[in-house]
C-alpha cells in the first residue's frame, strides 16, 4: 500500500518489528501501562482491608454473605445446593433428633427466639391496625357529620382493615398505596364491564354453531373465571362505587337528567 493511500485511510504509523497485533494483542499505543488501573473509578486498592466508616456495618454484610452462600449437601442419593444457614440448621436439627443434648437445647432456643420475635411483630402490627382503624373511623364520621366531601379517603381505607379479635391478627383487604388503589379501580371497571358483556355474549352463544360457537364458549369461560377472581379480590365498597360510576355514565349517554 502506498504512503498516499495510508494517509488517506488514516492508517496507524508502522509498528516496531516483531510485535504482532491480533487477538489479546492490542496496539502498543492503546495497551494499559504498567501500574495503571484498568478501572480507575473502581474500588480503591486495599479497600477491603480498611477500617469501616461509622455508617458502615461491613461485618453484618460478611455474615449474611456467608449465611446465604450456597453449599452442596447430600440428601439420600441426591445432591442439593442450599444456603449455608439452612445447612447448619438442618445439621443441628438432625443432631437433636439423634439425642445430642447440646443440639437439642440450641435448636429449642433458636425456635423459641424466632417464635417470640414473630409474636411481637404481629402484636405490634395488630395494635397499629386497631389504632389506625379507630382513628380514621372517627375522622370519616366527623367529615360526614359536617358534610365534608372534598377530602380524599385514606389509603388504606379503614373498612379494608380487617381485624380478627379471636386470633389477634389483622390484614388489609384492599389497596394499601395510591398505585394499588389505581390498579384496584381499573379492576373494578373491568368487573363492571363483565357484568354487561358476559350476558350479551351468552345470548350470542345461543345462535352460534360450529367453530364460532366453540371459540365463543371458551372466551366466555375465561371471562367468567376472571370475573370470579375479581369478585373475590375487590372490596364490596369499591364494586359499589364502580357500579354507580357506570350507571351515571350510562345515564349521561342516554341523556337522562
Amino acid at each position: 500500500m502506498s504512503a498516499d493511500r495510508r494517509k488517506t485511510l488514516g492508517a496507524l504509523p508502522p509498528r516496531e518489528t516483531g510485535y504482532e497485533v491480533g487477538y489479546a494483542k492490542p496496539p502498543e499505543a492503546t495497551r494499559f501501562q504498567k501500574g495503571q488501573s484498568g478501572n480507575p473509578r473502581g474500588r480503591p486498592k486495599g479497600a477491603k482491608n480498611r477500617r469501616p466508616a461509622l455508617h458502615e456495618e461491613r461485618l453484618k454484610g460478611i455474615i449474611l454473605d456467608e449465611a446465604y452462600r450456597g453449599i452442596e449437601i447430600r440428601e439420600g442419593d441426591r445432591s442439593l445446593t442450599v444456603p449455608m444457614a439452612k445447612a447448619v440448621m438442618r445439621a443441628i436439627a438432625h443432631n437433636a433428633v439423634k439425642g445430642k443434648h447440646f443440639s437439642q437445647r440450641l435448636f429449642a432456643q433458636l425456635v423459641g427466639e424466632v417464635e417470640t420475635a414473630n409474636f411481637m411483630l404481629n402484636k405490634e402490627w395488630f395494635a397499629s391496625a386497631v389504632g389506625y382503624k379507630d382513628e380514621w373511623d372517627h375522622e370519616l364520621a366527623r367529615r360526614k357529620l359536617h358534610g365534608i366531601t372534598d377530602l380524599p379517603d385514606p389509603i388504606p381505607h379503614p373498612d379494608h382493615v380487617l381485624l380478627d379479635m379471636t386470633t389477634g391478627t389483622a390484614r388489609i383487604a384492599g389497596p394499601a398505596t395510591r398505585e394499588e388503589k389505581a390498579q384496584y379501580e381499573r379492576w373494578a371497571d373491568i368487573w363492571v364491564e363483565y357484568q354487561t358483556d358476559i350476558p350479551i355474549m351468552e345470548d350470542w352463544l345461543k345462535h352460534r354453531r360450529g367453530d364460532t360457537r366453540n371459540e365463543l364458549s371458551k372466551t366466555i369461560a375465561i371471562l367468567r373465571k376472571t370475573e370470579a377472581i375479581l369478585d373475590k379480590v375487590l372490596p364490596p365498597d369499591m364494586k359499589d362505587v364502580a357500579l354507580a360510576k357506570a350507571q351515571r355514565e350510562d345515564e349521561d349517554e342516554r341523556g337522562v337528567g
